[in-house]
């Protein structure tokens, strides 16, 4: 299986008048067109990790690394050009909040549209038609009514939908998706996976796929990275995710209840020291 990006000693810190923040703090890995899951809690440095490869870290970071390349392409060391050309057509990814990350003066067509033509030389009613088709993809009953909402107009469930039918238009070769879906029912969370999932298998596309639900890493992807305090601490197979040796992993997989125990109060993590090395 041919690289199709290549992370090596990663490191993404902000500072601040009291000092250094290091959001992420050494992070290597390399993937394929496969899928890639990162788990682990709040602020262990999942999302920083997909911004700084998508180049959506905040104005004040400092990202550093030994190696960012994607698909021959030195990201570090691009220009703002050649990052602006490889984002949504190359690279692609969907924001863990939609509301805030839709442009809420644009109805939500007009966003995917514009997104469609900047990187396809296609016509308006062409880009429409498709912009149509991918909400109707992504479970949206009436594609024609939201065309033309605002983003304020429609839920979070359905705001992260156009969202993801907003990243997927241009056929991107790699997408990260941080917690794509955390607000969608259960039904609908698997016809996007199956979406997602058509895009590896079909289009060769790779997926890094953030979330805090273990279970759902397990079953839908193939590799996981499990990430605390900015650093990885654990690599296995999706498959091997119940035998995972790490104590950070293994307190994760504790925390989770269990159909049928008597689990009360649940387990919580005991946080060792050493783990933030």
């Amino acid at each position: 299986m041919s690289t199709l990006l290549d992370v090596e000693d990663l490191r993404v810190s902000f500072p601040t008048r009291t000092g250094v923040i290091e959001a992420v703090r050494g992070v290597s890995f390399t993937l394929g067109r496969e899928r890639l899951g990162i788990v682990g809690e709040s602020g262990s440095g999942k999302s920083q990790t997909g911004r700084a490869i998508m180049g959506l870290t905040a104005e004040h970071g400092v990202i550093e690394a030994k190696r960012l390349d994607f698909n021959g392409t030195d990201i570090l060391k691009a220009s703002k050009a050649e990052r602006r050309a490889l984002r949504g057509k190359r690279i692609a990814m969907i924001l863990q909040d939609p509301k805030y990350s839709l442009n809420p003066v644009m109805t939500i067509g007009r966003q995917i549209v514009e997104t469609l033509r900047t990187h396809e030389p296609v016509g308006k009613a062409e880009a429409k038609r498709r912009a149509l088709d991918m909400l109707a993809a992504v479970q949206i009953r009436d594609p024609e009514r939201v065309f033309g909402l605002y983003p304020h107009e429609v839920s979070g469930g359905m705001g992260q939908r156009a969202m993801i039918a907003m990243m997927l238009i241009a056929g991107p070769e790699l997408l990260i998706a941080d917690e794509p879906t955390s607000a969608l029912d259960v039904t609908v969370q698997l016809d996007v996976l199956a979406i997602l999932n058509r895009l590896v298998v079909e289009r060769g596309m790779g997926l890094i796929f953030i979330s805090h639900d273990l279970r759902l890493v397990s079953s839908f992807c193939d590799r996981v990275i499990v990430m605390y305090a900015g650093r990885i601490v654990e690599e296995l197979p999706a498959a091997k995710l119940s035998e995972a040796q790490h104590p950070y992993t293994r307190g994760l997989l504790n925390c989770m209840p269990e159909i049928g125990a008597d689990r009360h109060p649940l387990p919580v993590l005991d946080r060792k020291p050493e783990w933030r090395l």
